[in-house]
């Protein structure tokens, strides 16, 4: 069905899902293009981003951030047009990045919304390597990888928005790169095309052996947004006074029990203690949001250059979005997601 111009197309959460979401867990509901009051604009999405995070959302466990509630529009981060306003710095026509979730029109009082003018130059990026995944990648890195030039940097995920992104920053400031990735294309990318030293395909037998001989100096930051089997491999590896960046655990986010076998945490707050390492979490608009105008002049400049490569997936139709949505979850993504609304 495409977009309309009297009608809203809308996911809801329907239900809760209990491990990796279904068929039921979202429903596709229309109504009447929403009308803006004094103080509001109308946008109309036009790219909708997928990210992990959401399944967190989909989910009533304690969290950071609150879940959606059943029957309340599945949340996502927007570009859109603006269709009218009436907020002061918003004209029609104009692309802004905002917040609005999974639907073809929402309204906004501006909060949080940033204006990118009339004609930006691939308004989609500001979803991936110029928006929330760049900013988390660059904050995580630089702000508590503290990076030191001649160092070996592992990362996880390294063909997506984020570990793509850590690796090639890791390249510009002189650190030799490792990243961890699923099957042998997204590892010829992630050397051939992102620049890094090597790639070790997770999936492949002999991960763990491959991962330890790809850094015979050891790792000084891992970059972590996978969790699992990848960084029981890693573990062993680890330097004294290794940096860990917490920004996410895609592996573990459809779990709904802890994993079978032995308590390993003991092991793991043993080895903190042991190599005096830093393992920080972050959430990154709430720790380093302070800190966007600095990543979007720096990392503008190196995507302008040519220095950061970026790789998006653009899937055709809001209808395609809860499906697009589990692949992600499942691994199957090559680069940004990102649901493109409009025809």
């Amino acid at each position: 069905m495409p977009q309309s111009q009297t009608e809203n197309r809308k996911f809801v959460l329907a239900e809760r899902p209990q491990g990796e979401p279904n068929d039921n867990t979202l429903r596709l509901e229309t109504a009447p293009v929403p009308t803006p009051r004094k103080g509001q604009m109308l946008l109309r999405n036009e790219f909708l981003s997928l990210d992990p995070y959401m399944r967190g959302r989909m989910s009533d466990a304690p969290s950071y951030a609150a879940p959606v509630e059943i029957g309340d529009v599945m949340v996502g981060g927007t570009v859109a047009q603006v269709v009218s306003s009436d907020v002061p710095g918003f004209e029609a026509d104009d692309w802004v990045v905002a917040f609005g979730g999974w639907q073809d029109y929402a309204l906004s009082d501006g909060t949080g919304v940033i204006n990118m003018g009339k004609s930006p130059e691939n308004p989609s990026w500001a979803l991936g390597v110029l928006g929330m995944p760049g900013l988390t990648a660059w904050a995580g890195l630089t702000q508590i990888g503290q990076p030191k030039e001649g160092e070996t940097l592992v990362v996880a995920g390294a063909s997506g928005p984020v570990g793509a992104t850590v690796g090639q920053i890791g390249k510009i400031l002189g650190l030799r790169v490792v990243g961890i990735a699923g099957g042998s294309e997204k590892c010829a990318h992630v050397v051939d095309t992102l620049g890094f030293d090597a790639c070790i395909d997770y999936k492949a037998n002999g991960f763990p052996e491959a991962l330890k001989n790809a850094v015979p100096d050891g790792i000084d930051i891992y970059y972590e947004n996978v969790g699992g089997a990848v960084f029981d491999a890693v573990m062993p590896l680890l330097n004294t006074s290794a940096r860990i960046p917490v920004c996410g655990l895609i592996s573990q986010y459809n779990a709904i029990s802890l994993p079978d076998g032995p308590d390993r945490l003991n092991l793991l707050l043993g080895t903190i203690l042991k190599k005096r390492m830093t393992v920080r979490g972050f959430i990154v608009f709430d720790d380093f949001g302070h800190l966007y105008p600095e990543f979007a002049k720096q990392v503008g400049g190196w995507v302008a250059d040519g220095r950061i490569r970026y790789r998006e997936e653009v899937i055709s139709g809001l209808e395609q979005a809860p499906a697009a949505f589990v692949g992600l979850l499942r691994g199957e993504a090559f680069g940004k997601r990102v649901v493109k609304l409009s025809d």
